[in-house]
C-alpha cells in the first residue's frame, strides 16, 4: 500500500502524518472529524522496527533527525513577527510605487502608471503572502527540532512549545503546526506500547499523559492520534496471514485500548469510538480493559512474599484501583499469589519427604517447611484484622490450596502425607502440645482437607502414640502401680489429647488379641483366666465388653464345634461328639445363655431347610415326611445337644416339661377345658403307656417363633394335622390311591412340631378348632340349605358334630350363623318385593333378630318411605309425629333427621296430588274417595303445615268442602280444610244451610253441559 500517496502538503525531505490537513487556519471545532496518520507497525513481532522507549533508543530517534530550513524558510526564521509584518508592507508599497513609476515612464500616461502599480503590487502581495505562509512550516520544523533535541520525554516543557509558537506568532491551533503536535505525540505513543507478545509495565499511562501535557494537545486531537493507531493495528491484521501474527495484532490491539481508557478517564466513551469505527461490541472493551489489567497487577503481585508487609498491601491497593481492576479480580489474584507462594513450600517438603534417602533430619527439615507455611498464613490473618485492612489489597485472607495445584484427588493423597507427617513430629515428645494443636487445624483448612479426613489420619496416628506409651507403662510397670488405674490412662489421653472412647477400643482390641492367643488350643484354663481378668483390670475393661469379646471369639469356636455336631446327623451324635460338645461349652467358659444362643442359630439354620423343602415337595404326604424327619432330628439330635450344653443328662429333660404342663393346668383351667373338648386335641398329648413306647420328648427351648411369620407356621401344623387325621395316600397305577391310616403316635410327634414352630397352647387350640369348624360347617351348609331347622336335622347335625369332634357351642354358633344368612336373604327379598311391613318389621325385632346386619340400610330406608307412603294415602287424616319421626326410624334403626327430610319430601308431593286426586273422584261422584283423599290432604298438612291451596274452578273447592262436611269430620279437620280450600265463613255457612241439595244441581249442571 503506497501511504505517500495518501498524504497532503509534504514537505521536500518529511512527509506530515496527516492524510487530510487543510491549508486553512481552522478552529479546533471545525477540524474534520475523522484524519489519517502516518504510524510506523511492525508486521509481527520478528520484524519489530518501531521505535520504543529503551535503555538502547534514544528519545531523538523516535521523533526523528533535526529538519533543515529550505528556499525563503531560513529569512522567515530570522525575521520576527513585527519585522516580518513591516517588511511585508514595504515589499507591497514598494512594489505599487515602482509599478507606478515604469508606467509613467513607459507609458506616459497615469491610467499605464496606475495598470504598472496593480501589477507590480499584485507580485509584491505574492511574494508577501509566500514570506507569510512559510511561518507555520517554519514554526513546525522549530518545534520538531526542539522537542528532537531532548534527552528524554521529560525534557520537554509546555512552556518551550508555547514560547516557540509565539515567536513565529502563530497560534498552537494552527493546522500544520497542530499536525506536527500530533504527529510527535503519535510517534511517542507508539514507542511507549510495547509489541503484542509483550505486556504492559505500567508505566505506559503515566508517561502518556505527562508528555500529552507537556506538548499542550487537546484530547480530541490526541484521541484521534489513539484511534489512527488502532486503525493501523487493524490493517496489518488483515494483512497478517500467520495465526501467531493475528494473535500478536490482536493483543496490541487490547493494549492500546487499555491504555487509552486510562489515559483519557471517563472521557474516553465519547473521545474513543472503538464501536464504531472498529465494530467492537461493549464485552469486547471490556476484555480487553480486564485482561490487561489483570496482566499488570499480575507483575504487581511478583514483588509480594511471603513477608508482605502494611506498605505492600497499601501499594497494591493503589495499583488496583489505578489500573481499573475490579474488586473481585483483584481479590482472586493475590489469593492465586498467596496460593501459589505457599504451593512452593508445600512441594519443597513434599520433595523431601518423597527422598529415598530419608532421614530424621529430613522430618525435621518438611516440619520445618510446613512452618514456614504456618508462618506466612498467621501473617494474612494478623493483615486481615489489621485497623487499616480496608486499605489493603483485595483477597487479604488465610491461605488455601482449594482451586490450585494440589486441588485433585492424586494431589490430596501428598496433602495427607505432610499433615501426617506434621501430626508425627507434634506428637514426637508423646505428648501433644496446644499449640499444635492450633497449628494442624490451620494446616487441614490450609491443605483442604475435610475434618473426617484429618480426624481419621490423627486418630491413626495418635493411636500409634497411645499404644507405645501404654507399652511402655506396662512394660515399665507404671500402670500397675498406680492407684487408680482409670485415672493413669485418663491423664495418658489428656497428655496425647486422644479420645478416651477410642482408647477404650484400643483397649478391647489389645483384650481380645490377648484371649485369642489363650483359646488358640480350643480352652480356656485357669492360668489363662487369671492373666485375662489381670489384664482387664489393668486397662479398666467394662464387663459387657468382655462378655461380647468372649461371645465373639469364645463363641465363634464354639459355633464350629455345634456345627461339626449337627452335621454328623441322627447315627453320627455318638459318644465323642457328645464328649467334644461338653468340652467346648464348658471348656470355653461360656454363659450358658450365649452358648444356647449360638446353638439356636445353627440350629433353627437347620431347621429352615428342612421348612423349605416341605413347602417344596409335590404334595401333602412328602411335605409332612420332611416335616416328620425334622421332628426326628429334634428328638434324637438337637434334645442331645441342648442337654450336652447344660450339662444335664437328656433323660431327665422330661421332668421339666411335666412340671411346665402342671404350671399350664394350673394358669390355664379353660384352655384345658378345650383341650379335653376336641378330639385330636386329646390325641396329642400322650398317654403313659404310649409316652414309654415312643421314649424321650424332644426340645422345646429352640424353636422357629422368630423366624416365621404366625401365618407360616400355624399353616404347617395344619398340613401335618391333615395328615394325621387323612393317613398316607400312595399312588398305584391307572390312578387310584390307598389311603393308609396312622395310629395315635402321629399326634405326639404332632405335639413335637408344635414345639419346634413355637406355637402357643392357644394357638394349637385355635388350629384344631378352626379345622374342626371348616369341616363341621361344610355339611352343616349342605343340610341347611334352605335356612329350616328341623328336629330331623338337628339330629343329623349332631352327628357330624361328634364325628368332627367339634364342641357343641361352637357348633351352635354356626348353625346359627347359617340359619341368619338364610334368614336375612329372605327378609331382604321379602322386602325388596314389598311383602314385609312396620308391624313384620317389630315382630322380627322382638325374636331378638338383628335387622341391622340381616337388611341393608337403602332397603331399611326404601321401607321408611314405603310406611310413610303408606301412612299418606290411608285415608283416615292422622299423622303421628312421634310414631313416625321416632318410633319407626328407632325400629329401622335409620338416622332421624334423614327421616325427618323424607317426611317433608313425601308430604310436599302428597300434598297437592290428594286435591287433584279429590277434584278427579268428585267428577266421578265418588264420595268416599273424596273424603279419603281430603282426609290424605290434611295428614299431609299436618306432617308439614300448608298454605291455602289454589284451584281454577272455585265452585268445585265448594263442592269438596260441602262433601267433606256431611262425612261429620272432627271440628278440627273440617277446619283446617276449610283454610286449605280458602272457602270463606258465609259460603261455609251456606253450603251448611243446603245440605245435600247442591250435589243434585251440579249434578244437572253437568248433564246440560255436557
Amino acid at each position: 500500500m503506497n501511504h505517500h500517496s495518501l498524504l497532503t502538503t509534504p514537505t521536500p525531505n518529511r512527509p506530515l502524518l496527516f492524510l487530510n490537513p487543510s491549508p486553512l487556519r481552522l478552529t479546533p471545532h471545525s477540524l474534520p472529524k475523522r484524519r489519517r496518520f502516518k504510524v510506523s507497525f511492525p508486521r509481527n513481532s520478528a520484524a519489530q522496527s518501531s521505535p520504543s522507549l529503551s535503555a538502547t533508543t534514544a528519545f531523538s530517534d523516535i521523533i526523528g533527525p533535526k529538519e533543515e530550513l529550505q528556499g525563503i524558510q531560513p529569512i522567515v526564521d530570522k525575521l520576527s513577527p513585527p519585522v516580518r509584518l513591516a517588511t511585508s508592507a514595504i515589499v507591497i508599497a514598494g512594489a505599487i510605487f515602482a509599478g507606478f513609476k515604469l508606467g509613467f515612464r513607459f507609458g506616459g500616461s497615469r491610467n499605464v502608471a496606475i495598470g504598472g502599480a496593480a501589477v507590480l503590487g499584485a507580485a509584491g502581495c505574492a511574494v508577501a503572502y509566500g514570506l507569510n505562509s512559510a511561518v507555520p512550516e517554519v514554526a513546525a520544523k522549530r518545534l520538531h527540532d526542539y522537542v528532537a533535541g531532548c534527552d528524554d520525554p521529560t525534557s520537554v516543557k509546555k512552556e518551550d512549545i508555547e514560547a516557540i509558537a509565539n515567536k513565529y506568532g502563530v497560534s498552537k491551533q494552527d493546522d500544520v503546526f497542530n499536525a506536527e503536535l500530533c504527529d510527535i505525540y503519535c510517534r511517542f505513543v507508539t514507542s511507549v506500547l510495547p509489541p503484542g507478545s509483550e505486556d504492559l509495565k505500567g508505566d505506559e499511562v503515566d508517561k502518556i499523559v505527562k508528555f500529552k501535557s507537556a506538548l499542550g494537545i487537546d484530547d480530541p486531537d490526541a484521541a484521534a492520534m489513539h484511534m489512527e493507531i488502532g486503525r493501523r493495528i487493524f490493517r496489518q491484521r488483515l494483512e497478517v496471514g500467520d495465526r501467531d501474527g493475528d494473535i500478536e495484532q490482536r493483543r496490541a490491539f487490547q493494549k492500546l485500548i487499555y491504555v487509552s481508557t486510562l489515559v483519557f478517564g471517563e472521557a474516553s466513551s465519547f473521545l474513543l469510538p472503538w464501536k464504531r469505527v472498529f465494530k467492537v461490541t461493549d464485552s469486547q472493551i471490556e476484555i480487553a480493559v480486564r485482561e490487561n489489567a489483570k496482566r499488570l497487577y499480575g507483575s504487581k503481585l511478583k514483588s509480594v512474599g511471603r513477608d508482605v508487609g502494611v506498605e505492600q498491601l497499601v501499594s497494591l491497593r493503589e495499583a488496583q484501583l489505578l489500573y481499573r481492576l475490579s474488586d473481585d479480580l483483584a481479590e482472586d489474584l493475590f489469593r492465586e499469589h498467596t496460593r501459589k507462594l505457599a504451593e512452593e513450600t508445600i512441594v519443597v517438603a513434599l520433595n523431601i519427604l518423597k527422598s529415598r534417602a530419608r532421614t530424621i533430619k529430613g522430618a525435621a527439615q518438611v516440619v520445618e517447611e510446613l512452618d514456614k507455611v504456618l508462618a506466612f498464613n498467621n501473617l494474612l490473618i494478623s493483615l486481615k484484622d489489621h485497623p487499616d485492612a480496608d486499605r489493603f489489597a483485595r483477597g487479604t485472607s488465610p491461605v488455601s490450596l482449594i482451586g490450585g495445584e494440589f486441588d485433585s484427588d492424586r494431589k490430596m493423597d501428598d496433602l495427607k502425607l505432610l499433615y501426617r507427617a506434621y501430626v508425627t513430629n507434634a506428637l514426637s515428645s508423646g505428648r501433644m502440645e496446644e499449640n499444635k494443636i492450633a497449628a494442624l487445624s490451620q494446616l487441614r483448612n490450609i491443605f483442604g482437607l475435610g475434618k473426617r479426613e484429618a480426624d481419621a489420619i490423627t486418630l491413626d496416628v495418635t493411636s500409634k502414640a497411645y499404644r507405645k506409651r501404654l507399652s511402655d507403662a506396662v512394660s515399665s510397670g507404671d500402670l500397675g502401680a498406680a492407684d487408680s488405674k482409670a485415672a493413669f490412662l485418663q491423664n495418658l489421653c489428656a497428655e496425647l489429647h486422644f479420645d478416651p472412647e477410642k482408647a477404650s477400643e484400643i483397649h478391647e482390641e489389645i483384650y481380645r488379641q490377648k484371649l485369642q492367643q489363650c483359646v488358640a488350643d480350643g480352652e480356656l484354663d485357669d492360668n489363662d483366666a487369671a492373666a485375662l481378668l489381670r489384664l482387664r483390670v489393668m486397662l479398666c475393661i467394662p464387663q459387657k465388653t468382655i462378655e461380647a469379646a468372649h461371645e465373639d471369639i469364645c463363641g465363634s469356636l464354639f459355633a464350629k464345634v455345634v456345627e461339626d455336631a449337627i452335621a454328623s446327623g441322627v447315627d453320627g451324635y455318638d459318644a465323642d461328639v457328645k464328649k467334644a460338645v461338653r468340652k467346648a461349652a464348658h471348656g470355653l467358659r461360656l454363659t450358658r445363655e450365649a452358648a444356647m444362643a449360638i446353638a439356636s442359630k445353627a440350629v433353627r439354620r437347620i431347621f429352615m431347610n428342612y421348612i423349605k423343602r416341605s413347602r417344596a415337595a409335590e404334595n401333602r404326604t412328602e411335605s409332612a415326611r420332611e416335616l416328620k424327619k425334622m421332628i426326628a432330628f429334634n428328638t434324637l439330635v438337637v434334645t442331645e445337644l441342648v442337654a450336652d450344653i447344660k450339662g444335664e443328662v437328656s433323660d431327665t429333660s422330661q421332668e421339666p416339661i411335666k412340671e411346665e404342663e402342671k404350671q399350664i393346668d394350673k394358669e390355664e383351667e379353660e384352655e384345658e377345658e378345650e383341650w379335653q373338648s376336641l378330639q385330636t386335641l386329646r390325641k396329642i398329648r400322650p398317654s403313659t403307656e404310649l409316652s414309654e413306647k415312643l421314649g424321650k420328648p424332644g426340645q422345646t427351648e429352640i424353636t422357629l417363633k422368630d423366624d416365621l411369620p404366625d401365618r407360616d407356621r400355624t399353616d404347617l401344623y395344619k398340613t401335618y394335622l391333615l395328615y394325621c387325621l387323612t393317613g398316607e395316600v400312595t399312588r398305584i397305577p391307572f390312578g387310584a390311591e390307598i389311603t393308609t391310616k396312622k395310629d395315635d403316635s402321629e399326634y405326639v410327634l404332632l405335639n413335637q412340631l408344635g414345639g419346634i414352630l413355637g406355637l402357643t397352647a392357644q394357638e394349637i387350640v385355635d388350629v384344631h378348632r378352626g379345622l374342626a369348624e371348616q369341616a363341621f360347617r361344610q355339611q352343616a351348609e349342605v343340610i341347611l340349605a334352605d335356612g329350616q331347622l328341623t328336629k330331623a336335622r338337628v339330629e343329623q347335625l349332631n352327628e357330624v358334630q361328634k364325628q368332627v369332634g367339634l364342641p357343641s357351642e361352637y357348633a351352635l354358633k354356626i348353625i346359627k350363623n347359617i340359619t341368619t344368612t338364610k334368614m336375612a336373604a329372605a327378609i331382604e327379598t321379602a322386602v325388596g318385593q314389598g311383602r314385609l311391613n312396620i308391624k313384620q318389621i317389630r315382630e322380627l325385632k322382638e325374636a331378638n333378630v338383628d335387622l341391622e346386619s340381616m337388611i341393608s340400610e337403602s332397603l331399611r330406608e326404601n321401607l321408611f318411605k314405603k310406611t310413610v307412603d303408606d301412612i299418606f294415602s290411608s285415608g283416615t287424616g292422622e299423622f303421628d309425629e312421634e310414631e313416625v319421626y321416632d318410633k319407626i326410624p328407632a325400629d329401622l334403626k335409620i338416622n332421624a333427621e334423614k327421616a325427618k327430610e323424607v317426611v317433608c319430601q313425601l308430604a310436599q308431593s302428597r300434598l297437592s296430588n290428594s286435591l287433584i286426586q279429590a277434584v278427579s273422584l268428585l267428577r266421578q261422584r265418588n264420595r268416599q274417595g273424596v273424603v279419603s283423599s281430603l282426609n290424605d290432604l290434611l295428614a299431609c298438612d299436618k306432617a308439614v303445615p300448608a298454605e291455602p291451596l289454589s284451584w281454577d274452578v272455585s265452585n268445585e273447592l265448594a263442592d269438596l268442602f260441602g262433601l267433606y262436611m256431611k262425612s261429620d269430620p272432627a271440628p278440627e279437620k273440617l277446619s283446617r280444610l276449610q283454610y286449605l280450600l280458602g272457602i270463606s265463613d258465609s259460603t261455609a255457612a251456606a253450603l251448611r244451610e243446603m245440605g245435600d241439595s247442591f250435589l243434585s244441581t251440579e249434578a244437572e249442571e253437568e248433564n246440560f253441559v255436557f
